[in-house]
């Protein structure tokens, strides 16, 4: 019994690809289509929803003797 190899879209390009070793840069149909959202993470244009770690660390809450 031949079990279906599963598919997905690249993040980058949404080209539709296997889910195996056939493609070593999953969930990536390339190693160019890595690099191009590795950059889009680098430059802020993608990022986690959420509040920022810093807003935590620059917050006045953190010298309260209280805590």
């Amino acid at each position: 019994m031949n079990t279906p190899v599963p598919t997905l879209n690249c993040p980058t390009c949404q080209k539709t690809i296997e889910y195996s070793n056939k493609y070593p840069y999953r969930p990536f149909c390339s190693e160019r289509c890595k690099f191009i959202d590795l950059g889009e993470w680098g430059d802020e244009n993608r990022r986690i929803r959420g509040n920022s770690v810093y807003d935590d660390l620059l917050s006045g809450d953190l010298n309260d003797p209280d805590l």
